[in-house]
């Protein structure tokens, strides 16, 4: 089984939408993706960068989630944009997706009452270049 890595912001967005994660079109929407024998089995989409920051979303199926994707999705934003800080928007309905988060060093920073499609509070997610064990 072969795997690559893509840089394809289009692909990484529908894939993500395909997964039910809710995200708007952006201008300056950046994609990384991780393909499996052709198939795209993850992906991380960026957008909202100012200088200082930058939102993360990411999906997969299986077992997509490898050195190899980590590295590459946090040397994007941390390396290349120079940002200090990674946000990330969770339903906080959406608990796999809360575990994921905190196992890649995520730290909540914030609920937003009503935000989520169900009604519920959505969890906002912090990362700082520091906490990023992945650069090192």
């Amino acid at each position: 089984m072969s795997t690559r890595l893509i840089i394809d912001a289009e692909r990484c967005y529908q894939f993500l939408v395909e997964q039910g994660v809710t995200l708007a079109r952006a201008a300056d929407q950046q994609g990384i993706g991780l393909e499996k024998d052709g198939e795209l089995v993850g992906g991380v989409l960026y957008e909202g960068f100012n200088g200082k920051n930058i939102w993360m979303h990411c999906a997969g199926v299986g077992s997509w989630i490898n050195r190899k994707i980590l590295k590459a999705a946090f040397a994007y934003p941390f390396v290349q944009c120079n940002v200090q800080n990674v946000w990330g928007w969770v339903e906080a309905s959406n608990h796999k997706a809360r575990k994921l988060n905190e196992h890649l060093g995520f730290v909540a920073h914030t609920e937003l009452q009503g935000a989520a499609k169900d009604g519920g509070p959505v969890i906002i997610y912090r990362m700082t270049r520091e906490e990023c064990r992945f650069l090192k």
